[in-house]
């Protein structure tokens, strides 16, 4: 999977103040039957009851031992719930949700191959949208449907690196898109997609979550992503016990390289020591910023190196870099 992107730096100030509007495919899986909700409860990190219908929840479904199997976003509404992942983990989470299932309280529905899903970044794009629908937008992390067709509009939560999301049939979203960027919205791409999830710090499957991550090592804390109060969830034990009695040994962090070419080497070391791994990295004009695992005795403001190159190893999300 790529790791390196490049971005004119003109471009981070759209994704941040302006309007990008960036088509994607990500697995699509509807969950619904009278057991749905307790049924994703012992599945989901995040709280899924807490917050009612007509909203949006961040969260991963675990291993028993507490890595990461994929992240995502739940919708739910009172008809169900909609779950969007990396596509990569589609058939992964399928198997996990038909085994632990019960067919008769909850069942799953793949609308992956109908369904699209629209991520619009910056923040002008919630009033692009509502001029481009005419209609309201959803407010953080709630929910809104959109026509007859089931689409559904749902407001980042406040650490987001979207501002809203549009899921539903692939006419819809197209539909959505034209009339968007009719508004003066800007089209992006995976570079632009990208770029958001960094600035923000946030992970992504295959990059910076792999087979052996657990949510703390990559921000689910600072991204809401779990809870410590909702009871109990596959792999629960794990995160509990990391989270009250210990620590995780790495930690998800943001990095600065100067000099406009992407990182050869990169591991990071300090002195001898190995002491973190450069992951997804953005290329600017002069400069590249990047997600990187860290050693959690790095303190953010360390200089390290990545071979020949300097690295400042900076907190997340990043500031007004650009």
């Amino acid at each position: 999977m790529q790791l390196d992107f490049s971005l004119p730096p003109t471009h981070l100030k759209t994704l941040r103040a302006g309007a990008v509007i960036v088509r994607d495919t990500p697995a699509l899986l509807q969950i619904q039957g009278t057991g749905a909700l307790t049924c994703l409860q012992g599945l989901f990190t995040q709280d899924l009851a807490a917050p009612g219908v007509d909203t949006l929840v961040y969260g991963a479904l675990l291993t028993p031992k507490g890595m990461i199997v994929a992240d995502g976003w739940i919708a739910r509404e009172e008809s169900g719930f909609l779950l969007a992942i990396d596509a990569r983990a589609r058939e992964a989470v399928l198997t996990l949700l038909r085994r632990a299932l019960p067919p008769r309280l909850a069942g799953v529905s793949d609308l992956t191959e109908s369904w699209s899903a629209a991520w619009m970044i910056g923040g002008s794009a919630p009033d692009r949208l509502a001029r481009a629908v005419g209609s309201q937008v959803p407010g953080a992390g709630m929910v809104l449907r959109m026509g007859a067709e089931g689409a559904l509009l749902a407001g980042g939560t406040l650490t987001a690196p979207f501002s809203v999301l549009a899921l539903g049939p692939l006419p819809v979203i197209e539909d959505v898109a034209r009339a968007f960027l009719t508004a003066s919205g800007h089209e992006g791409g995976e570079s632009e997609l990208s770029a958001a999830r960094v600035l923000a710090g946030w992970p992504t499957l295959g990059r910076e979550i792999d087979e052996k991550t657990l949510p703390q090592e990559v921000r689910f804390e600072e991204n809401g992503g779990v809870s410590y109060t909702k009871g109990c969830y596959t792999g629960q034990e794990t995160v509990a016990r990391v989270h009250f009695r210990g620590h995780v040994n790495r930690t998800l962090r943001g990095v600065v390289l100067q000099g406009g070419e992407p990182p050869v080497q990169r591991t990071l070391t300090l002195g001898e020591k190995s002491v973190g791994e450069i992951k997804t990295a953005i290329v600017l004009d002069d400069r590249v910023i990047a997600l990187a695992m860290v050693r959690r005795e790095i303190e953010n403001g360390a200089l390290v190196r990545a071979g020949e190159r300097e690295v400042a190893v900076a907190g997340l999300p990043f500031g007004e870099i650009g």
